[in-house]
C-alpha cells in the first residue's frame, strides 16, 4: 500500500462525503447516516491497509473486504470509484433501472467481493474465507464491517465463536458503533452492551478506537494480531458525521435531503474544507 498522509486522508474523507450526498440525492434513495458514519473507516482501509487494487482483484493472495452492513453501500461505492475499480460517472446510475449500482453490494460491481445486505451474513462468510486461508497457508487478511444493530443477528455470535475456535488471527471485524439503528437507539431496540466484554469472552482481541481518527484506525487495523485470536475493532462513530443536522439523528438512517438540506450540507462540508485549508 502506498503511504498516504493524514492530510490526504482528510481531504479524501470530505470529498467522499460530498459524493455520498451527491449520489444519494441524485438517486432519490440511500442510507445517508450510516454511510457518513463509516466512510472514514473505509478511507483508512482502502488507502492504508488493504492489499487489494483493481489490478490485483483476481489475485488469490489479495486481502478480502466484505461489507456486512451492506445498506451503507454508498460509502463503499464512492471509495471503490476513487480507487479506480470503475469510473465514478457510473454512480449516476445508482438505483436506476438495470443498473448494477443498487442499494446493497453486488458482485456485478467491480471491487465487491460478495453480495451482502441481509444482516448477519458478512462475518460468517469471512470466517469461511479466513479458514480457507489458513488451510492454504496464505498470507492474505480478511476484513468485514458490521453495524452495531446488526449484532442482534445470532449468526454473528455463531461466527464469532467459530472464529476463535479455529484461531483465525487473519480475521478482523470492524464494528461501526454509532449507537443508532433504523428504529432507534441500539440499547433500546436490543441492547448489546458491553460489546467489548462479549467479544473478549468469545476469545477475540478487542481494540476500541475513535472511528473518525485516521491514526487510531490505522494503528488498530495494522498492528499485528495476537497469535491464534481474531481481532475486533470497535469504532466509535457518529451517525451522519460531517453534517450538523444529520449527526446522531435516527431519521437519517435512510433519507434523501431536500434541496435546501442538500445545499446546507454541502455548504457545511465546504466550510470545513476551507477552514482546514484542504485542496480537493
Amino acid at each position: 500500500m502506498i503511504e498516504i498522509s493524514t492530510e490526504q486522508l482528510l481531504s479524501k474523507s470530505w470529498q467522499y462525503r460530498r459524493n455520498i450526498l451527491k449520489y444519494i440525492k441524485h438517486a432519490g434513495a440511500g442510507h445517508t447516516g450510516g454511510s457518513l458514519s463509516c466512510v472514514d473507516i473505509l478511507n483508512v482501509l482502502y488507502n492504508r491497509i488493504l492489499n487489494v487494487s483493481p489490478g490485483s482483484f483476481n489475485d488469490p493472495n489479495r486481502d478480502r473486504y466484505i461489507q456486512s452492513k451492506g445498506h451503507s453501500v454508498e460509502a463503499l461505492f464512492v471509495v471503490l470509484a476513487d480507487q479506480g475499480f470503475f469510473d465514478e460517472s457510473q454512480l449516476e446510475t445508482l438505483c436506476r433501472y438495470q443498473s448494477h449500482f443498487v442499494g446493497h453490494p453486488t458482485r456485478h460491481v467491480p471491487g465487491v467481493e460478495q453480495n451482502t445486505g441481509a444482516l448477519g451474513h458478512g462475518l460468517p462468510i469471512c470466517v469461511g474465507i479466513a479458514i480457507a486461508g489458513k488451510m492454504d497457508k496464505a498470507d492474505f487478511r480478511v476484513f468485514t464491517l458490521l453495524g452495531d444493530g446488526e449484532l442482534a443477528e445470532g449468526s454473528n455470535w455463531e461466527a464469532a465463536m467459530c472464529a476463535a475456535h479455529h484461531g483465525l488471527d487473519n480475521l478482523t471485524a470492524i464494528i461501526d458503533y454509532n449507537t443508532l439503528q433504523i428504529t432507534g437507539r441500539t440499547r433500546d431496540v436490543c441492547d448489546n452492551s458491553p460489546i467489548d466484554k462479549k467479544f473478549a469472552a468469545f476469545g477475540w482481541t478487542v481494540r476500541c478506537v475513535d472511528g473518525h481518527s485516521f491514526d487510531e484506525l490505522t494503528t488498530a487495523l495494522s498492528d499485528s494480531p495476537v497469535k491464534g485470536r481474531p481481532t475486533v475493532v470497535i469504532a466509535n462513530t457518529v451517525k451522519g458525521k460531517g453534517v450538523s443536522f444529520m449527526e446522531d439523528v435516527v431519521k437519517w438512517h435512510h433519507g434523501v435531503p431536500s434541496d435546501a438540506e442538500y445545499a446546507q450540507a454541502l455548504e457545511e462540508i465546504d466550510s470545513h474544507i476551507q477552514a482546514q485549508g484542504i485542496l480537493l
